[in-house]
């Protein structure tokens, strides 16, 4: 693969900048329609809080780790740093965080490895620097990772050591330093309009529901982005995203990303998305009663399309995903989720999940209960031979131990690993700590 700096032909130049006009243009194009078609009443710290993204998302974390949380234990000892942040912020507009989060899995049965564990250690912030003093900003975005094994597999790997077409967890390997996020987040006509152009993680965008974070949420990657029906979604990925608002109820996002990227060496990213131009593109539109409910008040249909990758040896594939949730007595959220995907190099080709979260803020310590059951058709594509259909459940509870420090134990329930035929039943159990600083 030649570098940009070395291309060496007209025709490779022409190629190169062809591609990268049309990214301008999508950008260029998204805003002209928001011009004409945005609502201009709108409040912009309200449309601040309701923008779509997922709960892992830099900005959406940041906001979580500065609220007031009613922990089981009163005390803070970090409280002086916390208040140290918080004025650093004001005064320079630099805002971050540190987070680290360690994972334990134990399976009844296996065909290989039955443990796992590992730890992640997150550094991510959001830098505002250009109209700090307006209700439209621009802002340097970042999520920088480091991901061990603490002896043995990941959990990333647990899922096919078990039979399980699946992934038990979908982010704790084994893959070292790390760059997930490091883009530029412009807003435009009062917040209406939003554009991520860098180095991006699509699930911060894309079918995002509330539960979806797999730090915070469930673990299990059915019942997470695309219900495991997406091939690729691509993090540490080049590329832009834009957003807005069409009507009250109505949301549009659209993005284009490299499919081959490197988190490793996220500034090759450049480099095979001009040369390969292999990519990962959706469609989200949202539908919810007013912009204050979108987090929670939701339907969306997501469609995408994911090119063929020469180095994956996956075929190109297209499909479409759904999300319905309601939010009931500011306590429950009952969410219905499914997808369908066509080759692309997805684990299932169909899937449907149901579930619920509860949560009861005004008990102190009350934390975050989940539950969830998915029905799953392994993608033959993927396999290269037709498999049993499987059927997965995940139970969590997310204790919040102290304002910075929250415990999850986990059980993930497995009938018909598609994989294992020896094995009708198998479970998991989990833990995770995350400690925030």
């Amino acid at each position: 693969m030649k570098a940009m700096t070395r291309w060496e032909t007209s025709s490779s130049v022409d190629v190169h900048w062809t591609r990268l006009c049309a990214v301008l243009l999508t950008s260029l194009f998204m805003t002209t329609v928001v011009k004409a078609q945005v609502d201009t009443s709108a409040d912009a710290a309200e449309r601040q809080a309701d923008s779509a993204r997922g709960p892992d998302s830099v900005e959406n974390q940041l906001r979580s780790d500065q609220q007031d949380k009613p922990s089981f234990f009163a005390s803070e000892p970090l409280e002086s740093w916390r208040n140290w942040k918080q004025e650093f912020a004001e005064a320079t507009g630099f805002n971050f965080s540190v987070d680290y989060i360690s994972f334990n899995y134990e399976a009844s049965d296996s065909i290989g490895e039955d443990s796992a564990t590992s730890g992640v250690l997150r550094t991510y912030g959001k830098w505002d620097i250009l109209g700090r003093d307006s209700n439209d900003t621009g802002s340097l975005v970042f999520k920088f990772e480091n991901r061990d094994a603490y002896d043995g597999i990941p959990p990333q790997d647990l899922g096919l050591e078990l039979g399980y077409v699946g992934l038990v967890h979908c982010c704790a390997s084994d893959q070292g330093a790390r760059t997930t996020n490091l883009y530029w987040r412009q807003s435009w006509l009062d917040q209406r309009f939003v554009n991520y152009t860098g180095f991006l993680d699509v699930t911060d965008y894309t079918d995002v529901y509330a539960m979806a974070s797999p730090w915070t949420g469930f673990s299990n990657l059915v019942f997470a982005t695309g219900s495991a029906t997406m091939g690729g979604l691509p993090d540490g990925a080049f590329g832009t995203m834009v957003a807005t608002w069409l009507s009250d109820s109505v949301y549009v996002i659209t993005g284009i990303a490299d499919a081959n990227a490197d988190q490793t060496d996220v500034f090759e990213g450049f480099n095979t998305f001009f040369d390969e131009f292999e990519t990962f593109k959706n469609i989200d539109i949202h539908w919810t009663p007013s912009k204050d409910e979108l987090f929670f008040n939701n339907l969306h249909v997501t469609l995408y399309q994911i090119d063929s990758r020469d180095e994956a040896g996956t075929n190109d594939g297209y499909g479409v995903a759904f999300s319905a949730t309601s939010g009931l007595q500011n306590k429950f959220l009952p969410f219905i989720r499914g997808g369908w995907g066509k080759d692309g190099g997805s684990l299932l080709e169909a899937s449907v999940s149901l579930g619920m979260g509860y949560q009861n803020q005004a008990i102190a310590g009350a934390g975050l209960l989940g539950v969830g059951l998915n029905w799953g058709r392994p993608n033959k594509d993927t396999f290269g031979v037709s498999l049993d259909d499987q059927y997965t459940a995940e139970v969590f509870y997310r204790w919040q131990v102290l304002r910075g420090l929250e415990i999850t134990p986990s059980v993930q329930l497995v009938s018909e690993p598609a994989l294992n035929p020896d094995d009708d039943f198998i479970s998991i159990l989990g833990i995770r700590a995350r400690a925030v600083f």
